[in-house]
């Protein structure tokens, strides 16, 4: 099983993407495989915008990475009470990449809510994309005091919340992706169907004698 991670901050000084890389340390010690889309470093364009920026160049790849990925972990900051505009625009470029895919959410502020408005206004957005949220959010506040610059944190209640939230998110995605695998094991194939067919054709139909 592969998880996105998408990281909606991209101002100086920002501080969600230390949980963001801290989340994905401790997927790989659960032997998940992970890819982070950082839009600081990979930014996109403004969605409808003319191109020629150069950030174009990103849609593709990001569009691959989220294909390919089989859940996703949504991480961003919380500005005037919502979800960071960068993630939006993200979240605009693409559609069907999140179709039917468990989603989670990760919210920070430097506050004391840790970003529970912007949380839960993005779970209602996933739900418009015909994706699952996780019912269960991550809330990181004063996240600014948590991490350091190795992306560790020696905070008890910050590593007991965040295995919490990977828990429940894993069993989440895993339930979805067994969903999907039987699924597809038991759709037929073409050789089955092109049999089924022949076998029907080819055999002799009795007439009713009256």
């Amino acid at each position: 099983m592969k998880v996105a991670l998408i990281i909606g901050s991209i101002r100086t000084g920002r501080q969600s993407h230390k949980i963001a890389y801290y989340v994905e340390n401790i997927l790989h010690m659960r032997n998940i495989e992970t890819a982070v889309i950082d839009l600081l470093k990979q930014p996109l364009p403004v969605y409808g915008a003319l191109l020629g920026s150069g950030s174009e160049e990103n849609i593709k790849p990001h569009a691959e990475r989220l294909s390919e990925a089989d859940a996703i972990i949504l991480i961003t900051p919380e500005y005037h009470g919502s979800f960071s505009g960068v993630l939006k625009n993200t979240l605009d470029h693409f559609w069907s990449e999140f179709q039917k895919k468990p989603i989670g959410v990760i919210g920070t502020s430097m506050g004391k809510l840790g970003g529970i408005n912007a949380s839960t206004q993005l779970q209602h957005v996933i739900l418009s994309l015909g994706a699952y949220p996780l019912p269960v959010k991550l809330l990181v506040p004063e996240i600014h005091l948590l991490f350091d610059e190795s992306f560790n944190t020696q905070n008890e209640n910050m590593i007991k919340l965040t295995s919490r939230f990977l828990d429940e998110f894993l069993w989440f995605a895993e339930a979805v992706y067994q969903k999907k695998l039987l699924k597809e094991s038991n759709k037929p194939s073409l050789t089955s169907i092109t049999t089924a067919l022949n076998i029907s054709l080819n055999t002799p139909t009795k007439k009713k004698i009256l």
